[in-house]
């Protein structure tokens, strides 16, 4: 199982960037699939999720600024961020459980004031 985290950066206060995560050695149809963040000194937190069946959820501190979507022709999962905010600023990764919990390298988010 691989996991491809790409489209971090430098962005502004209130800009946007679309993370991607793609998948292989899976089947990615039946996997849920999620975000998570780490911020330096932080603990790694669940940012979004996705199901198998596309339903999501998402932490209380992104709700209506973060979308997660899925392709299940490109079997990879997205995390459109708008309204980005400088408390943003970390390492995301992309996570499943497919025979055992999966992480992918991370991508880091970088948010200036």
């Amino acid at each position: 199982v691989q996991l491809q985290a790409s489209g971090g950066g430098l962005v502004q206060a209130g800009g946007s960037l679309r993370l991607s995560c793609k998948t292989s050695g899976m089947n990615f149809r039946i996997a849920d699939m999620a975000w998570y963040r780490q911020a330096p000194g932080k603990q790694r937190d669940m940012v979004a999720s996705i199901s198998s069946g596309g339903s999501t959820n998402y932490e209380d501190s992104v709700k209506g600024r973060f979308t997660i979507s899925r392709d299940y022709a490109r079997n990879t999962v997205y995390l459109q961020m708008n309204n980005l905010k400088p408390e943003d600023t970390a390492v995301y990764y992309c996570n499943t459980f497919y025979r055992g919990e999966q992480w992918g390298r991370g991508t880091l988010v970088t948010v200036s004031s």
